[in-house]
């Protein structure tokens, strides 16, 4: 039934209203948020960015708390997985598609700061819609939280759990339950000291984890030189021709399905349009919300733009795109990825993708801790808060333990459920989305 659900629910249409609401905020705001791009860069990275006020916050350590979310196991996994599925092309569609989404994260996320609740630093998508939407607003904010919050539990606490006992498991041999408990342990007494802790934490270990794996992808790409030029026309080929012949294990592969796999990748990401990073651009200390729109949308640029496409290029460049395990099935996901980095760091790869597995996934189970809480106390008040930690905590735990396929179907549905409600907020308020950019021209 789940599976049924999913399939129905990330079709192309919805695949077609995440991209279309991106590319109708590029037009409305005349191209805002990519012209500004370079400006982003400086912003996010600049010292003012770095400063904490009386919440505590800073307008950098929302981005890394946003970046702790979405930079997860699937840079990994799931880029390799829709190059299998996809073909080259699909890489080329990756990165079209986070073009447009520099829109839709910037419009969530400047919306956020502008209506957080009360002068707090609290808000999100479900703030906007009852501040703007009137009453259909109300049930709209409802309704995206509830989703928010089951994609906090199973895609943050429980796969990603998961995916790092799997990971921990397989490359030092140590008991599922173990990793999961001393996950959920650590986890639990970061979680406990709130967003402050969280992004203290995330401002730490995303950049570290970031350039760690930064580093192999371009040491493997600088090794195999000599095949990027081939490797990047075989892309927009791929991306382009009606169908390509890659032989080997890939067999045909068509563009249509270069096209949804690229665009699908992209959007499980770096969640554009999905309103998740919303809930976190929020809680930054800054008064200006178009800055700190313009500061929450680099999370698409430095997610699929530079990790997925490093990851991607890898890969294609490495020459194993194709390539069969020893049962004769083509390799994917992150023996893909580990057989990539093989071909010139040797025995250092496996070393280097566990590490990076292991970050990538324990960052992302502590930024949708804030996602989690949020919800919570959005739903069922302020006192929800700390017993919301602990249950997270315990699923963080369960996660290591307990058959995977469920859950990841239940993500997935939680996902484009909560998609609907931003994306349609999104759009009715495109003008005046549209006039928080004119302004800030003038």
């Amino acid at each position: 039934m789940l599976e049924v659900l999913n399939t129905l629910l990330w079709g192309p249409g919805t695949l077609a209203l995440i991209l279309g609401t991106g590319a109708w905020l590029t037009l409305r705001t005349g191209g805002f948020p990519q012209r500004n791009l370079g400006w982003a860069l400086a912003l996010s990275l600049g010292r003012e960015a770095r400063r904490k006020g009386r919440g505590g916050v800073s307008p950098f350590g929302s981005l890394m708390t946003a970046l702790a979310s979405t930079v997860g196991t699937g840079n990994i996994v799931g880029v390799a997985a829709a190059l299998v599925s996809g073909g080259p092309g699909a890489l080329v569609w990756m990165e079209l598609a986070a073009l447009l989404g520099l829109a839709s994260k910037f419009a969530e996320c400047m919306l956020a700061v502008k209506y957080r609740r009360d002068g707090t630093r609290w808000g999100g998508p479900m703030a906007v819609m009852e501040a703007r939407l009137g009453a259909p607003g109300r049930w709209m904010g409802k309704l995206f939280a509830v989703f928010a919050l089951l994609m906090a539990f199973t895609m943050g606490a429980l796969a990603q759990s998961g995916a790092l006992a799997d990971t921990f498991s397989a490359a030092f041999t140590l008991p599922r339950w173990r990793v999961g408990l001393v996950t959920a342990a650590l986890a639990l007494t970061i979680l406990l000291g709130g967003i402050r802790r969280i992004a203290d934490i995330s401002t730490v270990l995303v950049p570290v984890m970031a350039l760690l794996y930064l580093g192999g992808g371009l040491a493997v790409i600088l090794g195999t030189l000599r095949r990027l030029p081939e490797a990047v026309t075989l892309m927009l080929r791929c991306a382009v021709a009606p169908e390509a012949a890659l032989g080997g294990a890939l067999g045909i592969v068509t563009r249509r399905e270069a096209l949804r796999w690229g665009v699908a990748r992209s959007v499980f990401s770096n969640e554009a349009g999905l309103g998740s990073a919303a809930i976190t651009a929020a809680c930054a200390d800054t008064e200006d919300p178009v800055k700190q729109g313009l500061i929450s949308m680099t999370g698409v640029f430095f997610d699929t733009m530079v990790i997925c496409t490093v990851t991607g290029l890898a890969i294609c460049c490495s020459g194993t795109l194709g390539t069969a395990d020893g049962a004769g099935r083509p390799l994917t996901g992150a023996a893909l990825t580990l057989r990539a980095f093989e071909t010139v760091l040797g025995p250092l790869a496996p070393w280097l993708i566990g590490v990076a597995l292991g970050l990538f996934a324990f960052t992302s189970v502590l930024g949708c801790a804030v996602h989690a809480e949020t919800t919570a106390s959005y739903l069922l008040g302020p006192e929800a808060v700390r017993p919301c930690r602990v249950l997270y905590g315990l699923a963080v735990f369960a996660g290591a333990v307990i058959p995977m396929a469920t859950v990841l179907q239940l993500a997935d549905l939680a996902n484009a459920l909560m998609a609907f409600p931003n994306l349609v907020c999104l759009l009715l308020l495109s003008g005046e989305i549209a006039g928080e950019c004119g302004r800030k021209e003038r």
